[in-house]
């Protein structure tokens, strides 16, 4: 059984191809290398012990694509493919909507000449933009979110709810709040192109000395310190959701339109200040840090009711923030290994 995990050398995604692997999955990987390495591949085979099929290529070459689809018998696909900065996304919305959008056109044209169904799309809380009441479940209302990058998973969402009820196939929306972590066996991570844009890829390098100062964007959130507040969820716990709910896709007889949609978080949110000491006290480092003034698209406060995924698919956080943030710090160790 051959699932297609696009973007599946990037953070999100070698987790998820590692889990499916250790599941007994067959996984072909399509991933052009803008946001990742190709080291990653070798590294997936080192901790499962098989090497998935991997094309370097742009998910917008659609003849690429359908070499692809021909070339294996494709049973379903967890779609990570798209670019996911939101400060970046202000600055080039052109390039996101571009990318972001046409790439999953380009594979729902596979599924649907092929009849295939089981299509897993990686979204985002940031679909509720700032939600009006805590914590966030399923049932709260969307918003058009603050960030292009926001928008455009807003619309692969309804592009995908077009798709499952025109043509009676079975997806379901992941939507995510804030990944963080890496592999236990420190092989696998965030590996950030240039400055990071998230926040714990950037303390892990003001940690590190690689940046002099943490970057704090905006000390005047109503909330408690101040600063922003999100639910960081450790990234292999979120890597075993995506097989959680492509078992149960799978269990469903094909040919019905299902449209399921799960909050991924841990029910708890943390401010920007909160990591930066939970970090400092797990590895016993220090963050050193400065107030900056607001990033534009930035929201106030986020954070997940995931009761419906423990209900439907047996799901849950089970990593604290601390021991989460211990294995990022082994991540660093281990990429400055590399340089050695």
């Amino acid at each position: 059984m051959a699932i297609l995990v696009t973007g599946g050398l990037g953070y999100i995604g070698s987790h998820t191809v590692v889990e499916l692997i250790n599941s007994g999955y067959e996984v072909v990987i399509v991933d052009d290398l803008s946001h990742s390495e190709k080291f990653i591949l070798n590294n997936i085979e080192e901790i499962t012990g098989k090497r998935p099929i991997f094309y370097p290529f742009d998910l917008k070459r659609k003849e690429l694509l359908t070499q692809v689809f021909e070339a294996h018998q494709i049973d379903g696909c967890i779609n990570f493919a798209a670019f996911k900065a939101v400060g970046e996304s202000q600055e080039k919305p052109v390039d996101y909507y571009e990318n972001n959008l046409f790439s999953l056109i380009n594979i729902l044209q596979e599924f649907k000449s092929r009849n295939i169904s089981n299509f897993i799309f990686s979204s985002s809380c940031t679909v509720y933009g700032q939600a009006d009441e805590m914590p966030i479940d399923e049932n709260t209302p969307l918003k058009m979110p603050e960030s292009v990058y926001g928008k455009t998973k807003q619309m692969g969402e309804e592009i995908l709810k077009d798709f499952a009820k025109g043509y009676k196939r079975k997806v379901s929306l992941l939507r995510y709040f804030n990944p963080i972590g890496a592999h236990p066996s420190a092989l696998l991570g965030e590996l950030p192109i240039g400055v990071p844009n998230n926040l714990v890829p950037y303390v892990m390098q003001t940690a590190a000395g690689i940046r002099e100062k943490l970057n704090v964007w905006g000390n005047d959130y109503p909330t408690e310190d101040g600063t922003a507040v999100r639910d960081y969820i450790y990234v292999v716990d979120l890597a075993k959701a995506h097989v959680a709910a492509l078992k149960n896709l799978m269990s469903i007889p094909n040919d019905e339109a299902v449209i399921d949609v799960y909050n991924l978080g841990t029910g708890k949110g943390s401010s920007v200040l909160e990591v930066v000491k939970a970090f400092e006290t797990a590895n016993n480092v220090a963050v050193p840090y400065q107030i900056c003034d607001r990033r534009e698209g930035d929201i106030t406060i986020a954070y997940a009711n995931a009761d419906k995924a423990e209900r439907n698919l047996n799901w849950k956080s089970e990593t604290s923030l601390e021991e989460a943030l211990k294995t990022v710090w082994e991540w660093q160790k281990y990429l400055e290994s590399r340089k050695n």
